[in-house]
């Protein structure tokens, strides 16, 4: 066989860059398969729909996995394995994002086994491909014959210094006050997510709308790729199960209204289960006395569909003509809440967030630069300072399943709570911090109680964040032209309605937010209305918070760990490492703290912890006798260590010494220095100069001594003194310098006298 000729199509992004959607070359045996290139970032994508449904399938096996290869980045994995392994977090969380925006448009009842598999294969540094997963993942769909309703993409739109940049390059991204990932057709949103540095909601709908023009350009890309495939693209037949709506209407004959009544009546989450699981048997019961056995088990499928799909309709429908909600609130209204801090005594921090059914308890451990976690992805292998963990325990809402470890669900929540908190943290991180979440009790928007509970117990262990952080989920349920939206919504709720949106912030503006989006044409109009009442509500919350804690405490928790650093020059940090680490060993092992120095900047920063302040203290005060530096203007403390007729030499902290002429002990002439101090005596004294050249230090005690009348000379004084000294004429100076050999008034030395004689 020859070479595979390839089909390509290509675009122009709005900061000039070129996209490459190419097919036909790249697993060609899969229903479909991309590259996508921007840069030196390829990315592949491949498809593949399963011919036939496995029996008793009741769900959408669809499964999206992005992967990154670290030969795409000329790295090799840093694990034990040396390969790669598992998704990590940040591969779980684009395969998310992914998996979101296309799982609305397979047809209802479609389930096939569908398989979505995306490997970042090269890397450019300046183009994130997690911004190109959602082109490639729909453009593969397209150029195969399973059914999908697209094209869709997304796109990062970030604002940089008020503008809104589509796909920035990574370097410019840090400059960015926004930053989102949107998904959308060539006429509706469907997803967003990203975070915001307290930005109002007229930033994020101006994101929106910027994000969506591009999309627009690369669903039209994608089309014209399909019309190059040809036949292939064709999509398939499949089988399936429609609704027999004379089925319905039996169902609903029997069921409607006791569903509505369960509906209307206001019940909590337990009281409402119950209640519907009574009105489902008595409705089986109803149906198999009607119909009989056979009739009931020939189309068994067709009653469960009719049941969900009229508890459903019978619920939006009680909401959107009666305006009233499953638990009897308004539609912008709250449930309440009660919070509760410091509940863990050996906790660094701890709180309890409860609204309505659902409870977080949140935790707060500070730890050292030792403690960070490793984030090892194909770009580069870094460090965080902040970890934020969330549980879903069984047990939150009534059940039982085995215990296994955190599914990408509980990573995805995890994520959201992380970035809405880490907008508030302080510039200069002292500690590591670790907040976990535990779900006590669920019944919806348990991610956004893990942004209340998570920024309350911050603040209980006395970190010093900026401002408190709440967060809100949304929903919405739209028939026809009657739209309602919910602030604060139940599982229930969530699980019938139309949008999911989450959003967090302070009292100053958004710091995070997740939107899914169930229907077509969500006009933005009631998208504003969306987001304002989610800023109601957020304040709401907010104020409910500072009831208990509305600021940091001023002081860490007498057991945490505290951290205090010091910087010192950058040719220090061999001295305090010492050869093989030996000097800062034995320093902790002395001091019984955790030292650490990282070079940033060419400066030496060094970290040193420890839950006792004593200890802190020693351990500073040895590493500043390692590194002491002297400063022209300091004032030390040190011991005469040799008398000289003109003066002493004087030794101080880090084994250094300068000398104290005779000039400059005393406003007064001082004729015998041997009268004024011995070897051992202690001098306080101020440098006043360091020789460029040779490094020696001239040191002066007159300079912070008071003169007669009680004064303290200032450096431009003292330096006109000195200059007046030494403009005096020659014989003056020479009768100086007699006495400085041991000369007195009279004249002449001693030796001088010997000689007259």
């Amino acid at each position: 066989m020859g070479n595979k000729t390839p089909m390509t199509v290509n675009f122009e992004l709005p900061n000039g860059r070129e996209v490459i959607i190419e097919t036909g070359k790249l697993a060609t045996q899969a229903d479909g398969s991309v590259v996508v290139r921007c840069g030196k970032t390829m990315l592949f994508c491949s498809a593949v729909s399963s011919t036939s449904v496995r029996e008793g399938q009741s769900f959408f096996p669809l499964s999206v996995d992005y992967q990154e290869k670290f030969a795409a980045a000329g790295r090799i994995p840093g694990n034990f394995f040396r390969r790669e392994a598992r998704l990590n977090d940040y591969e779980i969380l684009i395969s998310r994002l992914v998996d979101r925006a296309i799982r609305p448009l397979f047809p209802k009842g479609y389930m096939f086994d569908t398989q979505i598999i995306i490997n970042l294969i090269s890397l450019d540094e300046e183009v994130m491909p997690d911004a190109l997963a959602g082109l490639a993942a729909s453009a593969a769909l397209m150029v195969s014959n399973i059914p999908f309703a697209g094209p869709i993409s997304e796109c990062r739109v970030a604002r940089i210094d008020g503008e809104y940049v589509v796909n920035p390059d990574r370097s410019k991204l840090a400059d960015a006050d926004l930053d989102v990932i949107v998904a959308a057709d060539k006429d509706n949103i469907m997803m967003v997510e990203g975070e915001g540095k307290e930005v109002d909601e007229a930033a994020l709908l101006g994101a929106l709308k910027a994000g969506h023009e591009v999309i627009k350009t690369m669903c039209e890309a994608q089309m014209k790729l399909r019309e190059m495939v040809g036949d292939k693209a064709i999509t398939r037949e499949v089988e399936i199960v429609e609704l027999d709506e004379d089925i319905y209407n039996i169902v609903a004959g029997i069921a409607k209204d006791p569903i509505l009544e369960v509906a209307r009546g206001e019940l909590n989450k337990a009281e409402r289960k119950a209640a519907f699981k009574k009105v489902k048997e008595d409705y089986k019961e109803a149906i198999l006395e009607a119909k009989g056995e056979e009739w009931v088990e020939e189309n068994g499928e067709q009653l469960s569909m009719a049941y969900d799909k009229l508890q459903k309709t019978t619920i939006r429908n009680m909401v959107l003509q009666e305006k009233k909600r499953l638990d009897g609130r308004a539609f912008d209204q709250v449930r309440p809440i009660w919070t509760e801090v410091d509940y863990l005594p050996a906790a660094h921090g701890s709180a309890i967030f409860n609204r309505g059914e659902t409870q977080s308890l949140t935790s707060l451990t500070l730890g050292t630069k030792t403690d960070q976690a490793m984030v090892d992805i194909a770009y580069e292998n870094t460090y965080s300072d902040f970890i934020l963990h969330y549980n879903f325990p069984a047990y939150s809402v009534g059940e039982t399943k085995p215990m296994r470890g955190p599914g990408r669900r509980e990573v995805g929540h995890a994520n959201l709570a992380a970035r809405s908190i880490k907008q508030v943290l302080p510039e200069e991180m002292t500690h590591t911090i670790r907040l976990v979440s535990d779900i006590m009790e669920s019944n919806g928007s348990s991610s956004m109680a893990t942004v209340c509970a998570g920024s309350l117990a911050l603040m209980d262990g006395g970190v010093p964040i900026k401002r408190p952080v709440a967060g809100i989920a949304m929903g919405m349920i739209a028939e026809g032209g009657d739209i309602a939206i919910l602030s604060d919504i139940l599982g229930d709720e969530d699980a019938l309605g139309d949008m999911d949106f989450k959003l967090t912030g302070t009292d100053q503006g958004i710091t995070a937010c997740q939107m899914d989006i169930k229907i077509d044409g969500l006009p933005y109009e009631q998208l504003e209305q969306a987001l304002e009442q989610a800023r109601v509500g957020r304040l709401h919350i907010l104020g409910e918070m500072n009831k208990t804690l509305a600021e940091p405490r001023e002081d860490l928790k007498p057991h945490a760990p505290r951290i205090v650093k010091l910087i010192i020059d950058k040719s220090f940090i061999g001295a305090v490492i010492g050869p093989g680490g030996k000097i800062i060993q034995e320093l902790q092992e002395l001091t019984g703290t955790n030292i650490n120095i990282d070079e940033i900047d060419g400066k030496g920063h060094v970290a040193i912890a420890s839950s006792d302040k004593a200890s802190i203290d020693d351990a500073v005060a040895r590493i500043k006798k390692i590194t002491f530096t002297p400063e022209v203007g300091g004032v030390y403390t040190g011991v005469v260590k040799t008398i000289m007729p003109y003066g002493v030499f004087v030794g101080f902290e880090g084994g250094k010494d300068g000398l104290l002429h005779v000039s400059e002990m005393s406003h007064s002439r001082i004729d015998n220095v041997e009268d004024v101090f011995s070897e051992g005596d202690e001098v306080t004294f101020k440098i006043v100069d360091i020789d460029e050249r040779t490094g020696k230090l001239r040191l002066s005690r007159k300079a912070i001594m008071p003169r007669a009348d009680g004064t303290i000379p200032t450096d431009e004084e003292l330096e006109a003194e000195r200059k007046a000294a030494n403009d005096r004429p020659r014989r003056d100076r020479g009768d100086r310098g007699d006495r400085r050999r041991g000369g007195d008034r009279r004249g002449g030395g001693r030796r001088d006298r010997r000689d007259r004689d």
